[in-house]
This record gives structure tokens, C-alpha cells and sequence, in this order.
């Protein structure tokens, strides 16, 4: 994945074009704004989210799919303003094992007008974690963002910047990773669209029931209950069930950002055969759903709103299970340099610690030198599969290194780090060198050093984090001093 899509701008303004106008909607700006209009009418009278965070929307042609879509724009209250809008679907052309955000583009045309793209914003969440990239081939041709354009275009009025994400992984972990990048925009200044498609070409009364499945999987608001609906419905030998979520890793993202503050509404369910009955052999489902912020979570302040901490409960490591969490970081790493996705573990099921869902960091060393770091401060997967995912991340995915070779293995030393739960700071004071690792957050702006940081190096606390501050989170040298501190400690062995 080009992971530098801004290398080759240039000062005239990049417009990615309606490529989708004329197939997936009217390419005649008058006809479309009278369909896109009458399609948003029918639903005049329902019920709008003041604190509206999101919405799940179909992409199909506006033909098929516009009412249902239509249905979740108008949840939007009317004259509603959002700083941007970030929009999020899957990719029917391109294999990422990742995101692609288009921080290529300066506008998306469409026949009633350009939308501008928060370019900067694209650009933070490519520097925030090696998951995110810029791979222009999965937005040329993409439709799933574009038909979401005129139905926002005429909603909104003042239409807002965008930030266009194309996600394409099947891998939990980094799905994780995008949701933690993406969790601090979740709030009153963003709107956050997720465009899927549901169930793929079965029969009509087929895709009603298999539909209505992953529905109420999606309103449990519990991920591991969705993916589980979508695991039962692919092995029900339905016929011709092809998928039950086009959009199903932009939706699990989505979901990993949602806590209990969100209340998830179901606003519409058609498919393709209630608009052509004559197809109703191989018909393809739409829901749409307005996710909404409670009334009170504005003013929640709690660490772990906005620093992913992990609970209150402290714990320790035994010998024992230090080294099967080695042996677990190994095997992977193994595996992964093999071009194996994935291998053989130790059996973990006795060792209750183990279990428990917390962040790691696994970091490759050679000779004394970085050779990859890559790991999480919170984590919703239980520790040992944590640990297996962020090895194979550092052995492959840092891109600071080239992937680790397999002629590399013997002279590869690692070193996990287990992180405990963070607590606010207000002073220097509280921070204590060797034993803490500092947190700073400022806005979308975040980074961190481990407590062994101040190992490798002869700092002071305010050198400590004021590298933090300027090479980690790119706040600049001082910028920590109005930023929201938090420490932790590592388990380090």
C-alpha cells in the first residue's frame, strides 16, 4: 500500500470525478436533484437524532437502494452542522489487508457540485498507525462512497468536507487499530457514514430472514455477536448467499468505537425485489440505521472515554505465563515470515490472566537496535491473542522497516510489553521516570513512550515528554503543556 499519497501533489486542485453518475444514479444534475429530493420526501415526517454520531446506509443504485438510504438522511435534523463527515465503506475491487484514505484527492465531483476533502485530517489518520494508507486504485472506480455524495449534498445544505476511508481487511486486530485511530472523532463535530449492502443474491423471503438476523446482530451493539451472526448465516447452506454484509469490516470498526453512551436505531429495511418484483430469485438486501449519542456523554469525563483505558482491575504475570506469551510472539512471528496466517499455539485455556483483555506491545530487537514495535494501550481481544496479533504487526507492518525476513529469525530478540491501566496526570511530578510511560493527547492528535524509553536514553521528565509531545503526537516541544497527560506501566519482559 502507497502509504504516500501526498508525495506527487501539485498546486492545481486534485478533483476525483463522478465516475458512478449516468450508472449508479442520474448523471443530469437537474434530474438528480428532483429524484434525490423526492426520494428524501418520503420521509418528511420521521423522527431526526439531535445527537446523531453515525449511520449505516446501502450503496446500491439510488434506483434500488434510495429509499432506505433516503430514510437515513432524513434522520439527519435538518440544518444540523457537521465540521466533517467521514465516510467509510468496503472495497469491490481492491485487496488491501488495510484502509485506504484518499488524501489524493481535493474534491469529489458529482452533477451537483464538488465536495471538498479534509485533506489534513487524511493525512493525520495515515501518520496515526501504519494500518491507514493511500492506495488510489481502490477509490477510482469505488462506488460505495460516491452514491452517498448527492443524498448528502441536498440534506446538508452546507455541505462539509470529507474524509473518504476504504477499509479492506479481514484481520480483527487491525480493524481494532483503525478504531482506536478513528474513536476520537467520534463526537458532536463529526458524522460518521458506513455504506454496506446486506444480504447478496439469495431469494427474496431468504434475504428477509437472513437479513432480519444480522439486524438484531447489529442492534446487540456487541461485535463479537455480529460476526457470529455473519459465521451462522454464511455455514446455513442458504442458496446463493453470497455475503450478509458487503460493508461487514467497515461496520465491525464502527462497532469497536461505540460503547454503551450509543443507542443504534433501525431505521428501514427493503431489498431489490420490493422495488422489482420480477427479480425476486436473486434479490440483494438494505437496512439503514441512525446511531445516537446519549444526551449526557458530552459531558462524561472519564479516562477512558477518550484514552482507551483498559478498567480498574491491576494484575500481574507468573513466570509461567511471561513465557507462554514468548512462546506465543514467536510462533507467530514464525508463521509470518513463513507467509502463514497462522500457527500452531500453546494452549492458554488454564491460565485465567491470560484471558483478560489489555493492551501490548511486542517489540523486535537485533543486536541491541529497533527492528519493529507495533502494539495497542487497550485491547478488546484477550491478552495472549493481543500479543500473537501485534508480533506478527511488528515483524511485517511497521513502516519504519522493511518486513522481517526469514534468514533474520535467528538473530531477532523479543520483547513484550503488557500495559496496565492509565491515569490522568496534572504536573511533571506525578510522572516517574523508568516506571511510567506517558500518554499526551491534544485533540485528534495523540502518542505515547513506553516506560522503557527512559532506559534507553539520559532525559529529564520534561525531555521525556517533550520528545513525546514532538516526535509521537506532533504537537511540537511545548505542546504537552496543555494536553491531557495519563500514565502507565508495562509489565516488560
Amino acid at each position: 500500500m502507497n502509504m504516500n499519497c501526498n508525495d506527487n501533489k501539485t498546486m492545481a486542485p486534485v478533483v476525483r470525478p463522478a465516475t458512478q453518475a449516468g450508472r449508479f444514479y442520474d448523471g443530469n444534475a437537474h434530474a438528480l436533484t428532483q429524484n434525490v429530493d423526492s426520494l428524501l420526501a418520503r420521509h418528511a415526517n420521521d423522527s431526526t437524532y439531535q445527537r446523531l454520531a453515525a449511520l449505516i446506509v446501502p450503496h446500491a443504485g439510488h434506483y434500488f437502494s434510495g429509499n432506505v438510504a433516503a430514510a437515513a438522511y432524513m434522520s439527519i435534523p435538518a440544518g444540523k452542522q457537521y465540521k466533517r463527515i467521514f465516510l467509510i465503506g468496503p472495497s469491490h475491487y481492491e485487496w488491501l489487508d488495510g484502509a485506504s484514505v484518499n488524501n489524493e484527492a481535493d474534491y469529489y465531483a458529482t452533477p451537483l457540485g464538488q465536495v471538498a476533502v479534509d485533506r489534513e485530517t487524511a493525512d493525520q489518520l495515515i501518520c496515526a498507525d501504519s494500518v491507514f494508507g493511500c492506495y488510489p486504485k481502490a477509490h477510482d472506480r469505488e462506488h460505495c462512497l460516491e452514491v452517498q455524495l448527492p443524498f448528502l449534498q441536498r440534506r446538508m445544505g452546507d455541505m462539509p468536507p470529507i474524509v473518504p476511508i476504504i477499509v479492506s481487511t479481514n484481520d480483527y486486530a487491525k480493524l481494532q487499530r483503525m478504531a482506536d485511530v478513528l474513536r476520537p472523532y467520534l463526537n458532536d463535530d463529526n458524522l460518521f457514514v458506513i455504506s454496506s449492502d446486506f444480504s447478496h443474491y439469495p431469494r427474496y423471503e431468504d434475504a428477509r430472514k437472513v437479513d432480519a438476523k444480522t439486524a438484531e446482530a447489529i442492534m446487540t451493539g456487541d461485535v463479537s455477536t455480529f460476526i457470529a451472526t455473519l459465521e451462522e448465516n454464511s455455514r446455513s447452506g442458504m442458496n446463493n448467499l453470497q455475503t450478509s454484509a458487503c460493508g461487514e469490516f467497515p461496520i465491525i470498526v464502527l462497532m469497536l468505537m461505540l460503547d454503551n453512551n450509543y443507542q443504534i436505531h433501525h431505521l428501514l429495511y427493503q431489498n431489490s425485489g420490493d422495488i422489482d418484483s420480477q427479480s425476486r430469485n436473486r434479490v440483494v438486501g438494505y437496512h439503514a440505521f441512525a446511531i445516537e449519542r446519549s444526551k449526557h456523554h458530552a459531558i462524561q469525563k472519564k479516562p477512558a472515554d477518550n484514552t482507551r483505558q483498559q478498567g480498574s482491575v491491576a494484575f500481574t504475570l507468573s513466570s509461567k505465563e511471561q513465557q507462554l506469551l514468548r512462546e506465543i510472539a514467536r510462533e507467530s512471528i514464525v508463521a509470518a515470515v513463513n507467509g502463514k496466517k497462522t500457527a500452531d499455539m500453546p494452549n492458554t485455556e488454564k491460565y485465567p490472566t491470560l484471558q483478560q483483555k489489555c493492551g501490548a506491545f511486542v517489540t523486535l530487537t537485533q543486536h541491541g537496535r529497533l527492528r519493529g514495535c507495533i502494539g495497542l494501550l487497550s485491547g478488546s481481544l484477550p491478552l495472549h491473542e493481543t500479543v500473537r496479533r501485534m508480533a506478527r504487526a511488528a515483524a511485517l507492518e511497521d513502516p519504519r522497516f522493511n518486513p522481517l525476513r526469514r534468514e533474520e529469525l535467528d538473530d531477532t530478540d523479543i520483547e513484550i510489553s503488557v500495559i496496565t491501566p492509565m491515569q490522568r496526570i496534572h504536573s511533571l511530578d506525578e510522572l516517574e521516570l523508568h516506571r511510567h510511560g506517558i500518554f499526551i493527547k491534544k485533540g485528534n492528535r495523540s502518542g505515547t513512550f513506553l516506560p522503557q524509553v527512559a532506559d534507553e536514553v539520559d532525559w529529564t521528565k520534561e525531555e521525556f515528554v517533550g520528545h513525546c509531545s514532538r516526535d509521537k503526537a506532533g504537537l511540537g516541544w511545548d505542546g504537552w503543556r496543555d494536553a491531557e497527560l495519563y500514565v502507565y506501566e508495562a509489565i516488560v519482559f
